[in-house]
């Protein structure tokens, strides 16, 4: 390898030292001088005399700029301010990449967006030889919207480090002597670009860009690059050798490290053994490789498989203070195709059916808890089948760190065409709001919430009967008495409707860290273990199915004085602007708006007439 020196930049012999920090800065830079916008139709911008760049977003393009050199080597810093406000959907990305795409080398920095007041995701990853699946992912501990921050990368023959406002985050080691490849061959320009990412970006897809938001607008400024520029082949350090060049971080530097990935890592690609079920990469496993990341004398901060990160974004703001979000949550689901009109005892309505002792009935049948530790977890179903009803439990789901683990609760028939009707739990880092997916029929059709731990969920599924006395039908989730999603029977547009399968009423509590929680980037951390959910006051106002007969086949439910008229109950004006204000504040995916999803067209019962 040839020799380094320093670049030395025009007449004033700027001392430009070599670490590349994709995003930060040590001496001023011009963007006339140092930057071309390469694409966005006038959407990137240069002001103040080349002070400032700025690039911008909206539905038609996005936008993005290059450095004019070559680098190879060096210490590259930027100031960036991102975008403000909800940014769900967009990416800011900040890297270095060489040319050749099938063995291109990268060091990246990616901002990933996400609703008003959810903090932003950073996304880093290292790409040797066109081969990347080196993620770690980060929450900042500040507001990147609110001001400019310094975003840096020193990258030399050692390692590769990334910096945030002058505190190392990342680090990867030239491991080269254990099999590892490592970036030192390829000349790499520095690129950043503001681009729409809605189909995986935020909650892996789940939360879309809002146009009416745009244009969405983020800036650099004080752009600086210790470097070796390269020209012609040959790298402006050829002839001497600048102090970044042998940096390593020092115990200092180290600990901070070790402070950011205690507090603000949420995702870490060396702990991902599921993802890597081979073996994890060599990296990983070198001790001391990745300096704070892993000590195989004590295990490191990451040795049971899973960040201590304090927190993944909230999808949208639910209770008055995190706190609450961490006390557990209460729910009331009131599954309408089930509900529940006197209080049961879980002795003479369910069967525990898995878990291995895992599932326990106490306090004299008026309580029931389902435990998961990392062999399994467990559930329960109920002794009747119905057909048609109103259901009711009480839940208080899985306190603190819950990532990974699903609590479900759900009607579901039997066999390969069956009907569900199902809240699903999805568990997420302490501090985290626990988002609920809403699916009624055979035929998913998912909506997303996000729910709180401060009160009780409900889901209602009435039936209104025509002139005909047979069940038209609606399906109905409803929160603490608050509507939350409608179902309607629209059977005359052509669109199944669950209605001649009686159905089972199931819970359990099991691991789903391939995908519950960030898409199955957070990881169960087991040292929680067992994770515990509650259950309590199950009422069911129910049509009983027995031997192919109804209870209700005699009588409507609608005539009788104790059901509370469910059989033909709707939703009256007052329910629908509740609905409309959960649906509007605190709703995050739905299906009947997901065109993407959909390219051919949205399903029949999208329009406004048969579902809400």
């Amino acid at each position: 390898m040839a020799a380094f020196c320093y670049f030395r930049r025009g007449l004033a012999g700027l001392q430009v030292s070599l670490i590349i920090s994709f995003l930060a800065a040590a001496s001023a830079g011009n963007f006339y001088q140092d930057f071309d916008i390469t694409w966005g139709d006038g959407r990137a911008k240069i002001l103040n005399n080349g002070e400032l760049l700025t690039l911008s977003l909206d539905k038609a393009s996005g936008s993005g700029f290059q450095s004019k050199n070559e680098y190879l080597f060096g210490k590259i810093a930027m100031q960036i301010k991102l975008v403000p406000g909800n940014s769900a959907g967009t990416v800011t990305a900040y890297y270095l990449s060489s040319k050749e795409w099938e063995t291109h080398d990268e060091i990246d920095f990616e901002f990933l967006g996400n609703l008003s007041g959810d903090p932003y995701i950073l996304h880093t990853n290292v790409y040797i030889q066109g081969q990347g699946k080196r993620e770690k992912q980060f929450y900042l501990w500040f507001d990147p919207t609110a001001d400019f921050h310094n975003y840096s990368i020193l990258w030399n023959p050692q390692c590769v480090v990334f910096w945030v406002d002058g505190i190392p985050i990342r680090e990867f080691k030239n491991l080269e002597s254990a099999g590892v490849p490592f970036p030192k061959s390829q000349p790499m320009r520095i690129y950043s670009s503001l681009w729409n990412a809605d189909d995986w970006a935020t909650r892996g897809g789940l939360v879309k860009t809002n146009w009416s938001q745009a244009p969405f607008v983020a800036s650099y400024r004080s752009f600086n690059a210790d470097a070796c520029v390269l020209y012609s082949g040959t790298s402006s350090c050829s002839w001497d050798s600048p102090p970044w060049l042998s940096q390593v971080l020092d115990s200092t530097d180290q600990q901070k490290m070790k402070w950011v990935e205690d507090n603000y890592m949420i995702y870490n690609y060396c702990t991902d053994a599921e993802r890597f079920s081979q073996g994890l990469p060599t990296e990983c496993i070198k001790e001391g490789s990745f300096g704070c990341i892993m000590s195989t004398d004590e295990g490191g901060p990451f040795a049971d498989g899973v960040a201590t990160a304090t927190s993944y974004p909230s999808m949208a703001p639910i209770c008055s203070s995190s706190s609450a979000v961490s006390t557990a949550l209460l729910m009331s689901v009131v599954v309408s195709f089930l509900m529940a009109a006197s209080a049961g005892n879980f002795y003479q309505d369910f069967d525990i059916t898995w878990g291995d002792g895992r599932g326990k009935i106490l306090n004299n049948g008026e309580l029931l808890t389902l435990s998961l530790d990392k062999p399994s977890g467990s559930g329960f179903q109920s002794k009747n089948e119905y057909l048609f009803g109103k259901i009711d439990m009480q839940l208080k789901l899985v306190p603190g760190n819950s990532a990974g683990t699903v609590t479900a609760y759900y009607l579901s028939s039997q066999g390969p065409t069956h009907d569900e009707i199902d809240f699903e739990f999805l568990g997420n880092l302490s501090g985290t709001p626990i988002s609920s997916t809403l699916m009624c029929s055979a035929k998913a059709r998912e909506i997303e919430s996000s729910s709180s731990t401060c009160g009780s969920t409900q889901l209602l599924i009435s039936t209104p009967i025509p002139s005909s006395g047979i069940p038209s039908a609606l399906c109905n989730f409803s929160v603490d008495g608050t509507p939350i999603r409608e179902f309607k029977n629209s059977e005359s547009i052509g669109v199944p409707y669950p209605k001649n399968q009686p159905m089972r009423i199931y819970s359990s509590l099991w691991n789903a860290d391939d995908w519950a929680t960030r898409g199955g980037l957070v990881k169960t951390d087991w040292s929680q273990a067992p994770f515990t959910a509650s259950y309590r006051n199950f009422n069911a106002n129910a049509c009983l199915w027995s031997s192919g007969s109804s209870s209700c086949s005699s009588t409507s439910p609608s005539s009788t004085s104790t059901n509370g008229g469910w059989y033909s109950q709707e939703l009256d004006s007052t329910s629908q602007e509740r609905m409309k204000w959960v649906q509007k504040n605190y709703m995050i995916y739905n299906y009947c708006a997901d065109t993407k999803r959909f390219p051919q067209g949205l399903p029949s019962e999208c329009s406004a007439t048969t579902m809400s």
